[in-house]
């Protein structure tokens, strides 16, 4: 059975270890073609919130490790449970759910044999980019694979990718593999991410 923060809703009762900030350090290593592999080190600060809806917002940040700490990359986006929407959900556009909202047992009924339950992720980039995941999260590890990529006309070519997150001596810890400029799916991106203690808003006398 689930041990979950009270104060999230009970479809977090999975994710919930993602919530808070991270940031730390990673590294990339793409091929934009056969003689051309791109190298470089970066910053990243990553955010898993909640907002009293069953889905974790999430955004990125990231940045190269030089004097300017040029900015790199940005991302946004949700992840959640997948299961099939009804009245317990919100919805279409800003419609409000007609049913109480699920609870740990209902959420229980949707782990699989394995123990690990279906998620899914929406991320979108400021590229003209948006990406569809389906995948699995088993305790504390998460792999994603992505069943639609949408491109806008000035996007560059980007047809797949695959994402791998752990959760590691505390450390929150991600691969991600992409298929882009037409090369096959290969290494792209992963890095090493550390909690972020926020500061707490004092007190008043």
């Amino acid at each position: 059975m689930l041990d979950i923060d009270p104060t999230l809703p009970a479809e977090l009762g999975p994710l919930q270890w993602l919530v808070g900030d991270w940031e730390g350090t990673g590294h990339v290593q793409f091929a934009v073609d056969e003689d051309d592999v791109r190298e470089h080190a970066f910053g990243q600060r990553v955010t898993f919130a909640h907002h009293g809806l069953p889905y974790l917002a999430y955004s990125a940040y990231a940045w190269l490790l030089d004097d300017e700490l040029t900015p790199l990359a940005t991302e946004s986006g949700y992840w959640s449970l997948a299961r099939e929407a009804d009245d317990r959900d919100h919805g279409p556009g800003m419609l409000p759910r007609t049913a109480a909202p699920r609870t740990i047992d209902d959420v229980e009924s949707l782990r699989g044999d394995d123990g690990a339950f279906e998620i899914e992720a929406l991320i979108a980039h400021p590229t003209g980019v948006a990406e569809l995941y389906l995948g699995r999260i088993a305790g504390p590890r998460i792999d994603l694979a992505t069943d639609a990529v949408l491109r806008s006309p000035s996007a560059k070519a980007h047809s797949a990718s695959t994402r791998m997150l752990g959760l590691v001596d505390g450390d929150l810890l991600w691969a991600w593999d992409l298929a882009a400029l037409g090369r096959p799916l290969a290494t792209h991106a992963s890095a090493r991410l550390s909690r972020v203690r926020r500061l707490e808003a004092p007190e008043e006398d």
